[in-house]
């Protein structure tokens, strides 16, 4: 495989790997997870939103596994030439996801180092695979333009 081939393929397995290996937190109620999206409900109380981010919100782990499982099927599949034209919608969900994630780590009392379950921090272990995913999705959608609908091929 050529590079120039390589390199989405390549963004692809990064990025669902990410979300993937996320997947046993989000569903198991860690105490990771526990406590990320309790700060972020705590702070999103404060605005009368409580209980959007606690399980069974709209916001909960549950649904946020979920939708990067979702976006982790379709970027795999899209690997399989005829379903090529997935690549799209994977990448587009999977920096609408990421990005929720960055700006809750900055702009929420969350942060950018999150504590482990030992009390211990991550030293921005997670914000920093989220930007990485951030950009691999960018990049996605950037080589994968020409799988855009209506889009005049240009070689």
């Amino acid at each position: 495989m050529r590079l120039r081939a390589a390199r989405p393929v390549l963004l692809i397995l990064w990025i669902s790997f990410v979300f993937i290996q996320s997947l046993f937190f989000k569903f198991t109620g860690s105490p990771e997870t526990e406590h990320i999206f309790g700060t972020l409900d705590r702070w999103a109380g404060e605005f009368g939103l409580a209980g959007l981010f606690a399980p069974g919100g709209v916001f909960s782990a549950h649904v946020i596994g979920t939708l990067e499982l979702v976006a982790s099927a379709l970027l795999l599949a899209s690997l399989l030439p005829r379903l090529s034209w997935l690549r799209l919608p994977g990448a587009l969900m999977a920096l609408g996801v990421i990005s929720g994630a960055i700006l809750f780590h900055l702009f929420t009392p969350l942060g950018v180092a999150v504590p482990n379950a030992d009390g211990s921090s991550d030293g921005g272990l997670l914000f920093g695979m989220a930007i990485s995913v951030w950009l691999s999705a960018a990049a996605l959608l950037w080589l994968s333009r020409d799988l855009i609908p209506g889009r005049a091929r240009q070689g």
